[in-house]
């Protein structure tokens, strides 16, 4: 592919993108992914350097541009060399036309800053992720892993959390696929370390999804007590079953429940659980140094479903609490709908319940919670609280 050629391909693909996120269709990595299936002659530059235009083009724009091309052109802003590449030539983009608008550059949506946690770092959102992993103590120590991956550093306060360079390509080492390790950003990981599970009890990982926090409680608990992981989706939970096997942790019960009939699906556990975390469906603004088209897909109307989805959630995981247990509750978002202003909508709900403090060396208090965020501790964006059920 010629390098203007490279351009037009990346329209194409950002055409197919911004529909997507109207019309909630695939992720990008998806489109991009069949794209390439489709075009076997482009090689593996090719396919590398439209990816970068591509993804330099969602970070930098906040608004859902109208088309790829206005999406390319605001690029130009950033990168003048690729304004040349518009040059009509045969699998070329037609050149810009004078006075031809490109997509505003932004970091965050104009409807959603002001929605923001107060202490959120907006430019600091959408850097460059790192490759976090979690040593499985199922299967091996800290100690014991570093040695084979002389790449990573530790991460202050996690004892067994290892950071590798963005773009580290940790699947294809012997250590993930031998299940000693787990990639697990750092604020996932403090989550699970706020829910102080144990062996012996018994837990419920409430929205479990794939299982990537499940699997960290699990380590926790030593394999030893009763590790539920639940989820309305068939097709997540499904993904969990071949990482526990991976992983050792093979304790774990998997439990499907009926959307909007979850309460009668728990019947069965009501009051039995010391710990009961609740990972909510979210918007995902903690993540956007991951997935920065999640932007493009929020609205003010779908964040008023999540919210409404976050407080029946909480509503009826409480009575799966036993006297005295916790109930943790966290989103990968840094809106105080979803976090601060949540957790005291919960508490104003229900009696006999307190926001008990979280005594961990990160984040910063922001409500009955903690914060966390990029910019301050270079993890995914989170709030979580630690609810306590008064005996």
């Amino acid at each position: 592919m010629t390098p203007s050629a490279r351009i037009q391909a990346a329209i194409e693909l950002l055409d197919a993108i911004i529909a997507a996120a109207r019309d909630g269709g695939p992720a990008a990595d998806t489109l991009i992914a069949r794209y390439f299936k489709e075009r076997r002659y482009a090689g593996s530059r090719d396919r590398r350097a439209v990816r970068d235009h591509v993804y330099d083009a969602i970070r930098r724009a906040a608004e859902r541009p109208d088309t790829g091309r206005v999406a390319m052109i605001g690029l130009t802003q950033d990168q003048p060399a690729l304004a040349a590449l518009f040059d009509g030539s045969p699998h070329a983009p037609l050149p810009i036309e004078p006075g031809e608008a490109g997509a505003l550059a932004c970091a965050v949506p104009g409807w959603l800053r002001p929605l923001l946690a107060a202490p959120v770092e907006q430019d600091a959102l959408l850097g460059r992720a790192p490759v976090d992993l979690r040593v499985n103590r199922l299967r091996a120590t800290p100690a014991q892993v570093a040695p084979l991956l002389p790449d990573a550093t530790a991460i202050s306060g996690l004892p067994d959390a290892l950071r590798l360079p963005e773009g580290w390509p940790v699947e294809q080492h012997p250590a993930w696929q031998d299940g000693l390790v787990e990639v697990q950003d750092a604020g996932s990981q403090w989550i699970a370390a706020a829910c102080v599970a144990q062996p012996g009890m018994t837990v419920v990982d409430l929205c479990a999804g794939a299982g990537g926090k499940t699997l960290a409680l699990a380590a926790a608990m030593a394999g030893q007590g009763r590790l539920i992981a639940a989820d309305t989706i068939r097709s997540r939970l499904a993904r969990l079953e071949p990482r526990a096997e991976r992983a050792g942790a093979t304790f774990i019960d998997t439990l499907l429940l009926d959307q909007s009939h979850e309460a009668r699906g728990l019947a069965h556990l009501q009051e039995q659980a010391d710990v009961v975390l609740v990972d909510a469906p979210c918007s995902g603004t903690g993540t956007w140094r991951r997935n920065p088209e999640a932007r493009w897909r929020l609205t003010p109307a779908r964040l008023d479903r999540l919210v409404a989805e976050q407080a029946r959630i909480l509503d009826f995981a409480a009575p799966l609490v036993r006297p005295g247990g916790l109930l943790v509750y966290a989103t990968c978002a840094l809106v105080d709908r979803e976090g601060r202003d949540q957790v005291a909508a919960f508490l104003d709900r229900h009696e006999g319940w307190i926001a008990e403090p979280i005594d961990l060396p990160v984040g910063r208090a922001h409500g009955g919670g903690l914060l966390l965020t990029p910019g301050h501790d270079g993890s995914d964006g989170f709030y979580f609280a630690r609810l306590r059920r008064q005996a």
